[in-house]
């Protein structure tokens, strides 16, 4: 009896003492049949008992169809991809949409093996203008893969389980090189507004001197055209006009036959009276 005490009194401290899983990996992913495929692999990589040991912790997961590639992995390599994809956090949906930066270095299973390089055992977060949520690889150069798609499961502050578009795999992840697990996520440009052109007010009120007149009445198509017979103006002195040169030689050359005519006649009268 006094055994049977001593092992009731300890019990308390023996549970304390012993792991206890506060959740599983499997059984939760069980509930939802699109990600069979993927709880599969962290099955069979063994990663999914890394995630039951692990308390505060948050589990990315893909459905059937992105989760297909990851079937031509080798065993280790697939061990290392998945285990990118098990953040050392929690991260609920409220949580992930509200962090104060807008790029953020994720901490990774990953990066616990001491086998990580380069940024290999982080996971870039990147909250983009366009309110989507990215996923890249933490080494430096890489494209951001993956958007967020929902919560799948949250237990709080133990696990939770998010949906994103693909898987991510880093460059550099096996020496073999690998075909792309997604394509690069882009942004679309903002549309460039041309802004309007400046207004000259000065010369807004002044009219144009060459303009006609609005008021100004147009010519009509019955007013009279020149007669066709009409003579033209005489552009300058008729032909037969002694130019006023030649008419002052003509005048001045009469006024001197004149005056000769009366100093002859003159002298012929004295001439006469001294004969008589």
């Amino acid at each position: 009896m006094a055994s049977n005490s001593a092992v009731i009194i300890l019990l308390p401290f023996l549970l304390l003492l012993s792991p206890v899983a506060a959740h599983n990996i499997t059984r939760i992913l069980a509930d939802f049949p699109d990600f069979s495929a993927f709880n599969q692999f962290l099955s069979q990589s063994s990663v999914a008992a890394e995630i039951n040991r692990r308390q505060t912790i948050t589990v990315l997961v893909v459905d059937n169809a992105a989760a297909a590639p990851l079937s031509s992995l080798d065993a280790e390599t697939l061990k290392s991809v998945l285990s990118i994809h098990v953040i050392l956090d929690y991260f609920d949906t409220y949580k992930i949409h509200n962090l104060r930066r807008r790029t953020t270095l994720f901490t990774t299973l990953y990066q616990t093996t001491g086998v990580a390089e380069n940024n290999m055992g982080f996971l870039n977060f990147t909250h983009l203008p366009d309110d989507r949520l990215a996923f890249g690889s933490g080494v430096k150069g890489s494209p951001l893969t993956a958007t967020y798609v929902k919560a799948v499961k949250a237990m709080p502050y133990n696990i939770s389980v998010l949906q994103i578009t693909g898987a991510v795999v880093p460059p550099g992840i096996t020496d073999a090189p690998l075909a792309p697990f997604g394509a690069p996520i882009t942004v679309a440009p903002e549309p460039l507004v041309p802004a309007p052109a400046p207004v000259d007010d000065s010369d807004a009120d002044t009219p144009d001197a060459d303009a006609p007149a609005a008021d100004s009445p147009a010519p009509t198509a019955d007013s009279p055209a020149p007669a066709a017979d009409s003579p033209a103006p005489a552009s300058g002195p008729a032909g037969d006009a002694p130019a006023p040169e030649e008419a002052d030689e003509d005048d001045s050359s009469s006024a001197g036959r004149i005056a000769g005519s009366i100093t002859a006649g003159l002298l012929t009268a004295v001439a006469g009276a001294l004969m008589l």
